[in-house]
């Protein structure tokens, strides 16, 4: 397959001319980017799917909500609604049986809501995660950080290198370890959304999902690959797996060995990880692989149950992500289907670690620029 995508590289050429000139203009200030007397940090990658931003952008919420009133806002990717919404928590869901009537809440510009649906699966997971903050979505994001400016601190802007009508005073590259040595090559013959050149914008560049352990051979060899300029700090990190819990976040009550067989759902755009440290664990995995964002469906849940209830296995457990667990919820919502909670769904959830000890470098570039900002700019 992608071999068959070499042929459409004179569509990358195209899409890569578009793309430069859009640059271009906003670069030479023929489009407008707006800079904001507050802090502004920006997740993003060029590759198109997952480079590990969700788990970033709960790294820094961990590392800030203590000491600023923070808000993140996202595109909310895969939402029914459009424009500016705040999430609050559903307290219940009308005309489900068993779940009390809470109406929808107005917040002066939107419908507010923490499902799926309504603001996107990792804006519904920032908020079930950190109901103490504010989580946004907007589809301009100018727009969004105008309504959030006046009561926060600060904003970060998910998934928004590409977003070029913000200048962020902050902006935090990922890419992903295990495609970094991938041709550079643009949509739709691979998978960049912009030239490599323009990882130039960013001060901190991230080398995510990077094995636990990597050879300073290796990480030089990568670094070489990323060619950063003298202006932008390079980390590496890792994944690690938290212990799993269920949907309503009870601690898993058997562990998984070499006898556990796992029945894995996912619908992310990239769950090699996962699969890959649940194989580490147990040789018998089924994978339910669905691409980023899907909408389970009654048929999608169906044909998963019926393989679990025919397993023979005596020790068995349905492991998905964080991210697909609030379109779950959502599937269980939508079609009064309350027997998913029979399902034995469990959640792994992940957090981001720093090698080489530079955790603490990392936090205080980002501390730094929040506490001595004064006006919008950049911290090279």
């Amino acid at each position: 397959m992608k071999y068959l995508r070499w042929l459409l590289f004179p569509f990358s050429l195209l899409y890569g001319l578009a793309v430069i000139i859009r640059n271009w203009c906003y670069d030479a200030g023929l489009f407008k980017s707006e800079r904001f007397d507050k802090p502004v940090i920006a997740i993003g990658n060029l590759d198109v799917g997952g480079a590990g931003k969700s788990p970033m952008t709960e790294y820094l919420v961990r590392l800030l909500k203590k000491d600023y009133k923070l808000a993140t806002l996202s595109r909310g990717y895969g939402r029914n609604t459009k424009g500016y919404l705040v999430a609050q928590l559903y307290e219940g869901v009308p005309g489900v049986p068993g779940v009390p009537t809470v109406p929808y809440k107005k917040n002066g510009t939107g419908v507010s809501s923490s499902l799926a649906a309504e603001i996107g699966d990792e804006p519904a997971q920032f908020k079930n995660k950190f109901p103490d903050i504010t989580v946004a979505v907007c589809e301009k994001r100018a727009e969004g950080i105008k309504n959030l400016l006046p009561d926060h601190d600060l904003i970060l802007m998910d998934d928004a290198f590409q977003h070029r009508a913000v200048e962020p005073g902050l902006s935090i590259l990922l890419f992903d370890y295990n495609r970094i040595r991938e041709p550079h090559l643009l949509l739709p013959a691979g998978n960049l959304r912009e030239p490599f050149s323009g990882r130039w914008r960013a001060q901190v560049i991230i080398v995510t999902k990077c094995p636990a352990v990597l050879s300073i051979e290796e990480q030089n060899e990568v670094a070489n690959k990323i060619e950063s300029l003298p202006y932008q700090q390079l980390f590496f990190t890792t994944i690690v797996y938290q212990q799993p819990h269920n949907l309503q976040g009870q601690p898993a009550a058997i562990s998984i060995d070499k006898n556990t067989t796992v029945f894995l759902l996912t619908g992310i755009a990239n769950a090699s990880p996962l699969l890959g440290y649940l194989k580490g664990l147990t040789p018998h995995v089924i994978h339910h692989n669905y691409p980023d964002h899907h909408p389970f469906t009654l048929k999608n849940i169906t044909k998963l149950a019926g393989e679990y209830a025919a397993c023979a296995s005596q020790k068995k457990i349905i492991i998905t992500t964080e991210k697909d667990a609030q379109r779950l919820e959502e599937f269980r919502l939508d079609t009064g289907n309350t027997g998913i909670q029979d399902l034995p769904f469990y959640v792994t959830p992940i957090k981001v670690e720093f090698l080489n000890g530079t955790g603490q470098q990392f936090d205080q570039i980002v501390i730094n620029y929040v506490r001595e900002y004064t006006t919008n700019h950049s911290i090279y």
